[in-house]
């Protein structure tokens, strides 16, 4: 049997793309939706906006990441793949998509994709990686954006 290596998960949320995907674009808001209780900590200011930026990201266990983009399409997609600091990534991928179905409903789909990895002494974190976690991570992103989206309507 085969390993699955490329997982994947879709929602829908009753949230316009562009909303939702400002908090994708913010690293300092990802460890409030992450999944895997990995992620600890990303600086305000490294909003991302192109393919080949770069964002740095602090993770639970205190070791830190960079992260370079290589997907962007502005309210669409968005996708990096990983690197300890200093180092060369390892092969695999994080994206998020978001299909606008109407002008309130969004349907987004986050893919963890290890494909690519070569390094054996990674595969178990791999692994670590399910579809309960990318499921989690999208829930917790649906409840952050439907709370930001109320408070803004809350004060506009």
């Amino acid at each position: 049997m085969t390993e699955q290596r490329i997982i994947s998960t879709e929602r829908e949320i009753a949230l316009p793309a562009a909303e939702i995907f400002k908090l994708i674009a913010d690293p300092s808001r990802h460890p409030q939706f992450d999944g895997n209780d990995n992620l600890a900590h990303a600086d305000q200011g490294q909003r991302i906006d192109r393919v080949g930026q770069s964002f740095t990201m602090e993770l639970t266990s205190g070791k830190q990441r960079v992260n370079e983009i290589v997907e962007f399409e502005e309210g669409r997609v968005i996708a990096w793949k990983p690197a300890p600091v200093g180092e060369e990534a390892p092969g695999h991928l994080w994206r998020w998509e978001l299909e606008p179905i109407d002008n309130v409903t969004t349907l987004v789909r986050h893919t963890y994709d290890w494909s690519q990895l070569t390094d054996e002494s990674r595969f178990e974190r791999a692994r670590a990686n399910t579809k309960e976690a990318l499921d989690r991570s999208v829930i917790k992103l649906a409840e952050l954006a439907e709370t930001v989206d109320a408070g803004a309507e809350v004060t506009d």
